[in-house]
């Protein structure tokens, strides 16, 4: 049976390289002065969404919360073979933290419409915090599997996942729908689709 998948999706800054430029004064990251890059676990994420797409059939949306320029992140998922995009961008937003974050991305989750599964990163390389996860499953009401790094199988209304632990793998059953978070080091994100990208013209 096919699926519908949502997918949080974030922009990041590329901190592989962090200088001195790349701090402002108060601590804070000087995101101006980085390059921006997507999620490594939220495309971790993704991939995940589209083999469920690819095994089974359905669609998948990738969502986004950031500034106008975080358009980069979706578009890319687009490429990669996402059937529909939003992004959330408003000023007042900017600097929110986890809380009104998995607020405003659980709202935006409700309005795509009927959903299977949801998929995030484990964490974001700028925040670390692995929070807004599992504050959107909480307040979509919804089981949770967190440290995925495998779907094992999906049927008759339930999903079998591997989560990736630091003594081992172990393997969990949930019913759906469900919110996944997803650890990216061991998933190989697919590239972007030319045809795709021109085909969709964005």
């Amino acid at each position: 049976m096919p699926y519908e998948s949502v997918v949080l999706v974030k922009q990041v800054p590329d901190t592989s390289n962090i200088s001195g430029e790349a701090m402002k004064a108060d601590g804070t990251v000087n995101r101006a002065a980085l390059p921006a890059i997507f999620n490594p676990d939220d495309l971790a994420a993704l991939e995940l969404a589209l083999q469920v797409k690819d095994r089974h059939g359905g669609r998948v949306t990738a969502l986004s919360m950031g500034p106008p320029s975080a358009a980069a992140v979706l578009r890319d998922a687009l490429w990669r073979g996402a059937d529909r995009a939003a992004l959330l961008t408003d000023r007042s937003a900017a600097g929110s933290d986890t809380l009104a974050t998995s607020h405003l991305l659980a709202c935006a989750v409700r309005h795509a419409g009927p959903f299977d599964l949801v998929f995030c990163g484990r964490q974001a390389i700028d925040g670390d915090t692995a929070q807004v996860g599992p504050q959107v499953a909480e307040k979509l009401a919804l089981p949770q599997i967190t440290y995925v790094e495998r779907i094992e199988s999906l049927a008759n209304g339930s999903i079998v996942a591997s989560r990736a632990l630091p003594l081992g793998m172990e393997r969990v059953r949930c019913h759906l729908p469900c919110l996944l978070t997803v650890v990216g080091s061991n998933i190989v994100a697919r590239p972007p689709a030319a045809r795709r990208a021109v085909a969709l013209k964005l």
